[in-house]
């Protein structure tokens, strides 16, 4: 008994100490982000709700520039050609800090808030990288850094950027390319995540393209050596693609997926198509691997004696981490220490892990040390990456679903539609907002934080991986 209390003043000491560690600032930041909670929440439920997807996220993009208004930001709408992308600006002068919020969707995977699979909408999209908590948490963030500018306690300009079409056309791109960036100084962004840590490591750069063949039909029986098969072609492309990947670095990832093969079986097709991905951890890598398969479409129009088209789609750049950054996000997320949970929200998580097969370990929110940065990371793909060789920028993911959650899935969509993700959310939105009041408060921060990302780019000359002209609105 005697060691139970012993140990409770031991950790009302610490909570304490790290308490008094929070100056009045942050205290400040913290308490926006807990009077907006309610509303932040209401927002990211109605994004989850909506379930819009790339470049149709009319609603759920309103949904967030109004409430920047409604907070006293100035908001520009439909920016870079998108309009579903826009800018939220208060404050004026330097430094000029920005936060990210995405908001759209992925098709195919609606889920009710439940731990069991179960579609709140057949065949609808859902929320399975958790977006609507990233764009609202993002929101809450800057409304925290806006209120203290306005209360004249920070000097700045605070902007908020509504990117839409991360997870299919990487609207981002677009918004870089027409120079959004340009004057801002430091970027922050945080993610969702099945762990709560200052993220340091990069992420796969990727080029998407599609692969169209035009050949001739005619009768598959009477007379098939009057057609010309584009399916031919297609499968042949993909034998070559896949007899390709023994002879690539193990860093590098191709997918396709065939988005046209022929529509009945009796009548050699005159048409196919498949959308190409190919992936590695620096752009450098990616792009000898993107010439050599785009040589091989080619091969493959030859050997079906078929005509075919190369259009590219988007690419985008691995993330330039940002270690000095990530230091002062660290300490702050040591200074809130980790997210608590229900049972109810332990048995939610644990739950899920059943049902997707995983070990139930529960929830993992522990404040894990600043990890080294790899040189040869895993994982996937982000537009953040086109905007971090633009600008400084510091990452953070927090935990918003369970510990070796398939990502992608109803799994993600069910915690983001309940406690488990809001307060994920909010969480990020107080630690986002602790570090631009460091940022805001310390000159040499920022210029500590520019000099790593001006060193770090070196002589690299940005080009966007993207078609000419406007935004691919509209399109399939």
């Amino acid at each position: 008994m005697k060691k139970a209390i012993l140990l409770g003043a031991f950790v009302l000491s610490v909570l304490s100490v790290s308490a008094q560690k929070i100056n009045a600032n942050k205290k400040a930041a913290i308490a926006s982000v807990e009077k907006h909670k309610a509303a932040l929440i209401q927002l990211s439920d109605s994004i989850w709700s909506l379930a819009e997807e790339a470049f149709q996220e009319d609603i759920s993009s309103k949904l967030l520039a109004d409430y920047a208004e409604k907070n006293g930001f100035s908001v520009e709408r439909g920016v870079a050609g998108m309009p579903t992308a826009f800018v939220a600006s208060y404050g004026s002068g330097k430094p000029v800090i920005s936060v990210l919020g995405e908001f759209d969707a992925l098709p195919g995977i609606s889920q009710k808030a439940q731990p069991t699979k179960e579609p709140l909408n057949e065949g609808a999209g859902g929320h399975g990288c958790g977006h609507n908590l990233f764009g609202a948490g993002s929101l809450g963030a800057a409304i925290a850094a806006k209120e203290l500018i306005e209360q004249g306690k920070l000097k700045g300009t605070i902007k908020f950027f509504g990117t839409p079409s991360e997870e299919k056309y990487f609207g981002k791109i677009w918004m870089v390319r027409d120079g959004l960036w340009n004057d801002v100084d430091v970027n922050l962004s945080w993610h969702p995540s099945a762990s709560t840590k200052a993220d340091v490591q990069s992420s796969l750069a990727l080029v998407d393209f599609k692969v169209e063949f035009y050949g001739q039909a005619a009768h598959a029986s009477a007379d098939p050596w009057n057609g010309r098969s584009a399916s031919d072609a297609l499968e042949l492309y993909t034998t070559g693609i896949n007899y390709y990947r023994e002879h690539v670095k193990p860093t590098v990832r191709i997918h396709y997926h065939i988005q046209d093969g022929g529509q009945v079986v009796n009548v050699v097709p005159d048409y196919s198509k498949l959308w190409v991905r190919v992936r590695d951890t620096k752009r450098s890598g990616m792009m000898p691997v993107y010439e050599q398969v785009q040589k091989m479409a080619e091969g493959a129009a030859i050997m079906a004696n078929v005509e075919y088209k190369i259009s590219l789609i988007s690419g985008i750049y691995e993330v330039l981490v940002n270690r000095s950054g990530g230091e002062i996000m660290q300490k702050n997320l040591e200074l809130l220490g980790p997210i608590t949970y229900t049972a109810e929200e332990t048995a939610f998580g644990k739950k899920i892990q059943e049902v997707t097969k995983k070990e139930q370990l529960g929830m993992d929110s522990a404040i894990h040390p600043l990890e080294a940065t790899k040189e040869h990371p895993g994982g996937g793909s982000t537009d953040v990456g086109d905007v971090s060789w633009n600008v400084a920028n510091i990452n953070l993911g927090v935990t918003t679903a369970p510990k070796d959650t398939p990502w992608h899935s109803w799994a993600v969509v069910a915690c983001g539609g309940m406690s488990i993700g809001h307060k994920g959310m909010a969480y990020a939105a107080k630690a986002m907002g602790m570090t631009m009041v460091d940022l805001f408060e310390n000159p040499k921060l920022v210029a500590k934080v520019k000099a790593e990302y001006l060193e770090r780019k070196g002589n690299e000359v940005y080009e966007a991986i993207v078609p000419e002209g406007p935004p691919p609105i509209g399109k399939n």
